[in-house]
């Protein structure tokens, strides 16, 4: 009988460790793929291959573990504890939807807008936002024509601060300071670039002062770029401070970063315009040159955001990332601002 028990407890670690055998290894290589992913995401043959193979590698691991854990104790209770698992995560997620009053309490950061506070891929949570005051930003008081005004056109606002020099050819212009360049502020109309001054500007409801602002490279380089310092509202003039709420805003289908698949946006809220009690925030990625109404997009109101950011775990996002799709890493990414 002694020997038999003996014989029996030796099968069955033969089993455990052929179970870790074929499991294990597909593991430690989804952390491996991941990891060279994030390391090398800025070559985009490369991540791309990366990131297919980390989502192909979840996917037989998640395979092999159902087919080993059906063999061990049977398929039905393996499907039971999936189940099981599923419906606590599910649980967990309506539990963080009513603790952090939100529809949406996680999310991701899919681009370097943030730089340096976020990072891509960084897992944020949101908190819910049911009351102005829980933004964290100046508030100006504009009239309901400024606010049509405003809201008639993104296009009315697409001034950019920008380096640029004129001569018997045109104007051209660029992000960085070169010699011979100097910054204002250009109007993109179909192509066509113009000059626009400070009686020009007082015709909107925002006007913007521009200035320069150090930015390094990924080679390493640090140059002078253009960038938005301050803007006014009706004479309350008002600069960016990073001590402001960063919050999670759905775009509209007119916007241009809704044009460029982005459906959500996580800003940081660099003014709040209040319209009689509706509130609309101006808002600008810390590593941008340019709040994000300068670039053809709609303030949004209280019904577009989604949450504040209370909350980041570095990289854990990445996963969602490569699930999601989102392999190849977009534009910005190549420069961050020195504060």
């Amino acid at each position: 009988m002694a020997k038999s028990k003996k014989h029996g407890r030796k099968g069955d670690n033969n089993r455990d460790k052929d179970k870790g055998l074929t499991v294990w290894p597909i593991y430690l290589l989804i952390v491996v793929a991941l990891v060279l992913y994030v390391f090398f995401e800025r070559i985009k043959v490369i991540a791309i291959a990366l990131g297919v193979a980390t989502f192909f590698l979840i996917i037989i691991a998640i395979v092999l573990e159902v087919i080993s854990g059906g063999k061990d104790i049977g398929y039905k209770k393996s499907l039971a504890e999936i189940v099981i698992a599923i419906v606590v995560v599910v649980a967990f997620w309506y539990a963080l939807k009513f603790v952090l009053a939100t529809n949406n309490p996680v999310d991701v950061v899919p681009s370097c807008s943030m730089l340096p506070y976020l990072h891509r891929g960084d897992l944020i949570f949101l908190h819910g936002v049911s009351n102005i005051s829980q933004i964290k930003a100046p508030i100006v008081d504009v009239t309901n024509v400024e606010m049509a005004k405003i809201l008639s056109s993104p296009d009315s606002e697409s001034l950019s601060c920008i380096a640029y020099m004129t001569n018997a050819n045109g104007t051209y212009i660029r992000q960085t300071l070169a010699p011979g360049y100097k910054v204002g502020l250009i109007e993109d109309s179909n192509g066509v670039y113009s000059l626009v001054n400070a009686v020009e500007q007082k015709a909107n409801p925002i006007q913007y002062t521009c200035g320069t602002r150090a930015v390094k490279l990924s080679t390493g380089q640090i140059l002078n770029e253009a960038y938005t310092t301050s803007i006014t509202i009706n004479n309350v003039t008002i600069s960016g401070d990073r001590n402001n709420s960063i919050i999670v805003y759905a775009t509209r289908p007119e916007d241009l970063f809704y044009s460029e698949g982005d459906s959500y946006i996580v800003h940081r809220a660099y003014a709040i315009l209040n319209d009689s009690g509706d509130y609309f925030v101006l808002t600008k990625g810390d590593n941008n040159p340019g709040l994000d109404i300068q670039y053809g997009n709609y303030p949004p109101n209280m019904t577009a955001v989604s949450g504040k950011v209370i909350g980041v775990i570095p990289y854990l996002g990445y996963l969602k990332l490569i699930i999601s799709g989102n392999l190849v890493v977009p534009q910005g990414c190549n420069s961050t601002v020195i504060h």
